[in-house]
């Protein structure tokens, strides 16, 4: 993409509405508007990034075993009267009706409507394990939403449902979607750990959040530091292997790590003092179990290899997409802006010309944007006539990882200028070997 023809409307000052740091850069990035209390329009850049991790999402899950659909954002306030949630789920339901008088609701989970799907269509234990899953908008009516797309009003969402002949059975799916979890968010370049949780209005008594630690996060969190040092890493996952993802769950959650709403003082004291630490931090993401809650009262039952009926055991799991995005911000940031890892970055280099109208600048620009995007990579080429600190500016506040730098002196000497954002170090190269080096970055990070 050249600069020149994209839509990047960045802001020069910080927006006093925001309170953070990741809806500080992502107005001033341009990467969405407010339109109105807690709801926001996805400009390119955002847009960009929000399809970025969705994919992710979507091929880790299908990697698991997990099916994709799509529900819709309005329901029937019915079904949920049927599961008893309907008068309970709170103010942040927004209710309605339909121009026939019927009772409607837009989305803020979508436990009933999905289980009406499996009543519908699933009768035997033959069809089962089964886990069904969406990425979709969602609506909580927030009393008092802020922080951005951290906490807003409407959110996307990745929501997945598991129906299962037995309890065993179910707590396979919860660990098959922990250690997916643990393999998306480590794609994205964060670590998200695994705490022991409040299960809140969706039910159940098995349930971890994904945390991920900074300052600005809405959670208090205790956990052993030991947890930081773990990772999943390109590990050979065999999700149908039960044993293998129990080992995997165990090593994750065996340390102490607890949201306030579950912190035990007496466990946590029994954490070696230097290793004990409090923090807060960022929800992006749940995993549930809760057996029969959902099945039981709304008649979605299978028929068992005895040839009785019995309702399935069922779990839910969300990953909040749009939210992951504010979580990458707060957590890889600078003063002068954002720092995407490799995994999500809207474009993966930014291309700089210092002189633009030098037939040789704009020539050896031209031939480098080519040669990255032949390799199947998308370059940002700043091609406007404006004067380089304000090129830099724009490119270290939208956070692309790697700059190529092309000025007539380079040039003369047959080299660009190859800039790391995170590490701000830089390095004289051919164009050419520029091109090479970029490619075996997103080579090894794929």
């Amino acid at each position: 993409m050249r600069l020149s023809r994209y839509f990047l409307p960045v802001l020069k000052e910080n927006p006093a509405e925001a309170q953070i740091v990741s809806h500080r850069l992502m107005l001033r990035a341009g990467m969405i508007k407010q339109a109105a209390a807690g709801i926001y329009s996805w400009l390119p850049l955002g847009f960009k990034v929000l399809r970025k991790l969705e994919n992710i999402v979507h091929e880790e899950q299908i990697r698991a075993g997990h099916i994709p659909i799509q529900m819709p954002i309005l329901q029937s306030a019915d079904l949920w009267r049927e599961s008893g949630r309907y008068d309970d789920y709170g103010q942040e339901m927004l209710r309605m009706k339909d121009r026939h008088g019927r009772d409607m609701l837009y989305t803020p989970t979508a436990e009933e409507l999905v289980t009406d799907i499996f009543r519908g269509h699933v009768s035997s234990y033959k069809d089962l394990p089964l886990t069904l899953y969406q990425i979709q908008w969602k609506f909580r009516d927030e009393i008092r939403p802020r922080f951005g797309v951290m906490r807003g009003r409407e959110f996307y969402m990745k929501d997945g449902y598991n129906f299962d002949l037995t309890k065993e059975d179910a707590l396979h799916a919860y660990n098959r979607h922990l250690v997916s979890y643990l393999r998306t968010y480590e794609r994205m370049g964060l670590q998200a750990i695994p705490m022991r949780a409040d299960s809140g209005p969706i039910g159940g008594d098995d349930t971890h959040e994904f945390l991920v630690l900074a300052d600005t996060g809405e959670s208090e969190v205790f956990y052993d530091s030991a947890v930081t040092d773990i990772r999943l890493g390109q590990r050979d996952i065999d999700y149908d292997d039960k044993a293998q993802c129990q080992a995997i769950m165990e090593e994750f959650t065996s340390l102490y790590a607890r949201t306030d709403e579950t912190h035990d003082e007496a466990l946590f004291q029994q954490v070696p003092e230097e290793r004990r630490r409090s923090a807060r931090g960022i929800e992006v993401g749940q995993i549930f179990y809760f057996g029969t809650k959902y099945s039981e009262p709304m008649g979605a039952t299978v028929q068992g290899p005895d040839g009785k009926q019995v309702p399935v055991h069922m779990g839910s799991h969300g990953i909040g997409v749009s939210r992951l995005i504010g979580a990458i911000i707060e957590a890889s940031h600078d003063d002068k802006g954002i720092i995407w890892p490799e995994g999500v970055t809207p474009f993966h280099c930014g291309i700089v010309n210092l002189k633009q109208g030098d037939d040789e600048a704009d020539a050896a620009c031209e031939k480098i944007y080519e040669a990255l995007t032949a390799l199947g990579l998308e370059p940002l080429y700043d091609d406007r006539n404006e004067r380089a600190g304000g090129k830099f500016a724009t490119m270290d506040l939208i956070g692309l990882p790697w700059r190529i730098t092309v000025g007539p002196r380079g040039l003369k000497n047959g080299v660009v200028e190859l800039t790391s954002r995170r590490t701000g170090e830089s390095e004289e190269l051919s164009p050419e070997a520029a091109v090479t080096r970029i490619a075996e970055i997103y080579e090894r990070t794929a």
